[in-house]
């Protein structure tokens, strides 16, 4: 790192101290990610040894029943089948097949709309669940058009279903006025959401953007966008189930990208599907993460990583039921290199079940989608299993519908539909269902067992915190504004394994005993651009140590391989999925830093008393810090701070709150439980507090 002449390097104390060649090679905003990564590769490999480990059945056995337990607590449950309530709207008359569009309830009032390709062969029929990609479009997309006619045309039915943020299901839609079917490239309101909307109103987001603002809430739930996707889907195996033209103990699934995802999670937790064959998804967390890294809200399950689960245990866990993986050799998104890795962990764990022959892969020369090999390997799978009819079926040319002629509900939307509840809703009432809970979970508990199992939440381990070892550099000069002379010195703090944190100290030349940690969430640049509440604390004979927390400052993230719209997430959304892998949360990573700091400075100045300020992002790591261990800060000083969590669940588009949640954080506090742990009104004063929008309260 390139070192400002004016600065010199100094020692700040008898403790040896880095040099600064012990700072990371690369530019600062990368040291976030890097740290991250290190951490989950670390997991893999860990990960790896264990796989290696599975000799027999049963070790195979007890691997996959606690992947299995594990990935449905972390998506927030599963659902019991049930007969949804359904209505055929509509049918087309295909010559060689029929397509019926239909509507059915995932929740109640909260509705799927579908289209059923039938084979126009003697019932009762196989069929196949289709889990649509990130197409606009959803189930009217060509690639699942041609999918679902040509298993129609031999002798399987399939049912394609728009998922969440698609076709028919977008859960928030623009209210602008502008028509047209497609996301504008920069949506221009914030958006309200979509209860009394006009039939004209197209949707605000792309599919991505949708998924990962409907996952938001969620997290703070302990669950994730795919609890509702994948309740989604196994309602449509339900609707198959509850037809009498379908065999309900033949029903298979496939898809593609964020369908690839979808089905290869529905065939690991519903032991209903037969056999899978999904596509341009698998790839092993190593090449994802070394290529584009992680992707949106439903394909990142808290915690996988550091649990020791990877996406061959999507397999694992559905092994010995048959699965053929599609893939593409120019897949820029789900590197292929990857794909084999999975398939060669998927072959040896069916090995060890006895049946190796129940998992293929069928590889394309193309780029990424449901192009036409992967079309007719899926068909060819499900004919194998689901008939067994083992031929090479070959698609032809054939028509496909005009979205409008696959269109279920009257309006083009399912929120236009009387009463309809979106996701956001759903995540709302759950919210408020946990508010009861939360309170008894919370009386049984004592303060301290409450602050511990607060830190053990966000994934701090007080235990383990790394020891501090510094590089510091110094300037000093006249501020006639002080009337004094003041010293400024700018240290980083080092630690193994951990984020270097800049800091700057200023004091006038009295000695202090109070000292104030000030966190600005624009870091130490921010905190010059608004330099009077430093000078206000300098004049009042305080030192003022001005601290850079992880992804802050100089450490705030680069742009990343996936362009995530930084208006809506925030720059540290490659990060904060990275550390949810990892079973950590960057509130935790963050209060870790501000509790080092805090050590290492209230005790290498001398200091009697550490009063706390922070802000914005800062503010809530800052809370934290106080409320697990009150007694290191005289007061705290909170400004602009997220009133309650419950404002993120509320609101549809909430502004950049992302890296402020907790995985699971309200089944056992809220932000307001957190002032009464730190020392109540009496020791922290929140001035500005603003909802998920940013807005005062």
């Amino acid at each position: 790192m390139h070192v400002p002449a004016l600065l010199v390097a100094v020692v700040l104390a008898a403790e040896p101290h880095a040099a600064a060649d012990d700072l990371p090679a690369s530019p600062p905003s990368e040291w976030l990610a890097e740290t991250l990564q290190q951490e989950a590769m670390a997991a893999i490999d860990r990960r790896r040894k264990a796989f290696e480990a599975i000799k027999t059945p049963e070790d195979a056995r007890a691997w996959q029943a606690a992947r299995k337990q594990f990935f449905i607590e972390q998506i927030g449950g599963i659902p019991e089948a049930a007969r949804p309530a359904s209505q055929v709207v509509g049918k087309i008359d295909g010559g060689d097949y029929t397509v019926e569009k239909v509507i059915y309830e995932s929740r109640p009032n909260h509705h799927v709309t579908a289209v059923l390709y039938l084979p126009k062969t003697k019932p009762p029929y196989p069929a196949v669940v289709i889990c649509c990609g990130h197409s606009y479009d959803g189930k009217a997309a060509e690639g699942y058009q041609r999918t679902g006619i040509l298993m129609a045309k031999h002798g399987v039915a399939a049912l394609c279903f728009d998922p969440i943020g698609q076709g028919e299901r977008y859960q928030l839609l623009n209210v602008s006025g502008r028509s047209g079917k497609h996301t504008p490239d920069k949506p221009n309101a914030r958006l309200v959401e979509v209860q009394k909307l006009t039939p004209e109103a197209p949707p605000q987001y792309n599919p991505v953007e949708e998924h990962t603002l409907v996952g938001i809430g969620p997290i703070l739930l302990g669950a994730n966008t795919a609890h509702y996707r994948v309740w989604d889907a196994m309602r449509s195996v339900d609707y198959l189930q509850s037809r009498s033209d379908i065999d309900p103990k033949r029903i298979g699934a496939t898809g593609n990208s964020g369908g690839g995802a979808e089905s290869s999670y529905l065939m690991a937790l519903d032991d209903r599907i037969a056999c899978a064959a999904p596509g341009c998804f698998l790839t092993s967390y190593r090449r994802l993460l070394e290529t584009v890294g992680p992707q949106d809200a439903e394909q990142n399950i808290f915690g996988q990583l550091a649990f020791g689960m990877d996406e061959a245990d999507y397999l694992t866990i559905t092994a010995p039921r048959p699965v053929c993986i599609l893939a593409a050799t120019r897949d820029a998104t789900f590197d292929i290199a990857g794909t084999w890795d999975v398939f060669r962990e998927a072959k040896r764990f069916y090995g060890r079940l006895g049946h190796p022959e129940r998992v293929d892969l069928v590889e394309t020369d193309d780029v990424h989608g449901f192009t036409i090999h992967l079309r007719e390997g899926a068909v060819r799978w499900m004919r194998r299993w689901l008939l067994g009819i083992d031929d090479a079926v070959v698609e032809e040319d054939f028509p496909i519908y005009a979205p409008a002629q696959l269109q279920c509900s009257p309006k083009g939307q399912v929120l236009l539909l009387p009463d309809e509840r979106s996701v956001f809703d759903l995540s709302r009432e759950w919210a408020a269902k946990l508010v009861d809970e939360r309170r008894a979970r919370q009386e049984k508990l004592s303060a301290d067992e409450l602050r511990k199992q607060i830190a053990e939440r966000i994934g701090l381990d007080l235990a383990k915190t790394p020891a501090v070892s510094k590089w510091s550099s110094d300037a000093d000069s006249r501020r006639p504004a002080l009337g004094s002379q003041r010293s400024e010195l700018r240290t980083w703090l080092l630690r193994p394994g951990r984020v270097p944190l800049q800091i700057r100290i200023e004091r006038t030349a009295r000695k202090s005993r109070q000292l104030v940690i000030y966190v600005h969430e624009a870091g130490i640049a921010g905190a010059s651009r608004e330099p009077e509440p430093l000078r206000t604390y300098l004049r009042e004979g305080k030192t003022v140590a001005v601290v850079e927390l992880s992804g802050l400052g100089a450490t705030r993230a680069a742009p990343h391989r996936v362009d995530w719209p930084g208006e809506l997430f925030g720059p540290n959304i490659h990060e904060f999925y990275l550390a949810y892998l990892n079973g950590k949360s960057i509130v935790g990573l963050r209060v870790e830093d501000l509790l080092a700091a805090t050590d290492y400075l209230a005790k290498d100045l001398n200091v009697e008393k550490v009063h706390l300020v922070a802000g914005g992002a800062a503010a809530i790591p800052a809370l934290h810090a106080a409320a697990i261990q009150p007694d290191r800060f005289a007061s705290v000083e909170l400004r602009s701070m997220l009133a309650t969590w419950n404002d993120v669940v509320a609101a549809p588009v909430p502004e950049n709150q992302l890296i402020n949640t907790v995985h699971g954080a309200l089944q056992l506090y809220d932000l307001p439980d957190l002032v009464g742990l730190a020392g109540g009104p009496d020791r922290v004063k929140i001035e500005g507090a603003v909802d998920a929008l940013g807005r005062r309260k």
